[in-house]
């Protein structure tokens, strides 16, 4: 169970941990030895592990008499709770029983209880219990659901059933090799689930113009639409790439550089062109994404000159990249140095021209 909360004076307590018996408090700033001071506990943080701490008793209780299904280890979270349990699945009729029973149990106000019993004392045998720490002293504390369970315990927990109000079991997930997760909520954190779904019901009825119960039908609906936009959109780049090329080709004098950047295409786009175009005699740079910062970039042309430029290509575009056989390619996190690539790419080609 997550430590307590709160304040020692005015004093934020960050966390707290138990040394052998003592109860070890990490506090924000230091504190004057022997001063009175007022204790003031975060209650809303207490009683809710009270809540998920008392449910996850009553409920490993109840699935083993039910169903003979162990607890291993369990898991207080944040926002939910795990109990790990010593069986490959569980049906969903049996999750639906386990719910019901637990919650019959909560409406008849079952007390519980806490005792102290003395390390030696035969009856710690017959209390549920996953073994004492090693550095344990003094008495052994345990915690009874009358007439459900008996469970070893250093936890904080309600003192009879009803202060749970309600568990909700929301299903298991896949654990260990064959065990399951039986994920659950009690008490408040049940209402504060319930408030949240219903506030995103509510904004997605407002945004997808239909009632509660078609939400997830016109969600799809509007992935298949998506879908199938992306691939016009993407045959469109493609069909723009391929125009470009045919453009660059069509010129009567053709440069020995050709740039190009454009936002929307990626790495297919860029390949198309360098197709297209040809590699041989013609230097190409093309670049896709965001102006200034991340997006791809290919280097193609002269096999020679593309293993020459490639690696500073990349380090000027702050960037890393790969290739062969003409085509050097990547990521790049400066795009607005893309000028600066420009310009060593000119410098390249006037010194390997005949007229330099």
């Amino acid at each position: 169970q997550p430590d307590d909360r709160g304040l020692i004076g005015d004093v934020p307590v960050l966390r707290v941990t138990r040394r052998g018996p003592e109860a070890v408090h990490f506090v924000q700033a230091a504190l004057e030895p022997g001063a009175e001071v007022l204790l003031s506990l975060d209650w809303e943080r207490r009683f809710d592990h009270m809540q998920q701490h008392s449910g996850q008793h009553l409920i490993t209780a109840v699935v083993e008499q039910m169903f003979g299904f162990k607890t291993t280890s369990w898991e207080l979270g944040r926002q939910r709770s795990v109990i790990e349990l010593d069986t490959p699945s569980m049906t969903a009729e049996q999750i639906e029983a386990l719910e019901r029973s637990v919650n019959e149990k909560i409406r008849e106000r079952v007390p519980v209880m806490v005792r102290e019993l003395a390390a030696d004392d035969p009856e710690i045998e017959t209390v549920r219990s996953r073994g004492l720490p090693d550095d344990h002293v003094g008495p052994v504390r345990v915690v009874d659901i009358k007439g459900i369970d008996s469970n070893m315990c250093c936890g904080t927990h309600v003192s009879n059933l009803s202060d749970l109000q309600v568990i909700k079991l929301l299903g298991t997930e896949k654990g260990k090799k064959n065990k399951i997760n039986l994920v659950f909520l009690a008490g408040n954190r049940v209402l504060k689930s319930i408030e949240q779904s219903y506030n995103t019901e509510k904004a997605l009825t407002s945004l997808l113009k239909n009632g509660p119960g078609e939400h997830v039908e016109a969600v799809k609906r509007l992935q298949s639409s998506v879908k199938l936009l992306q691939k016009n959109n993407l045959n469109l780049i493609r069909d723009i790439a391929v125009l470009i090329a045919r453009d660059f080709k069509s010129k009567p004098v053709q440069s020995e550089l050709f740039v190009l950047h454009r936002k929307e295409g990626d790495s297919e786009f860029m390949n198309i062109i360098a197709n297209e175009i040809g590699t041989e005699e013609t230097l190409l740079f093309l670049t896709v994404g965001d102006e200034k910062e991340a997006g791809l970039f290919l280097l193609a042309g002269p096999v020679e000159a593309v293993e020459n430029l490639g690696p500073r290509v990349a380090e000027l575009l702050g960037g890393k990249g790969a290739g062969k056989r003409g085509r050097f390619q990547g990521k790049a996190t400066k795009m607005s140095r893309r000028a600066e690539v420009q310009a060593l790419l000119q410098e390249f080609i006037s010194h390997r021209s005949p007229e330099a």
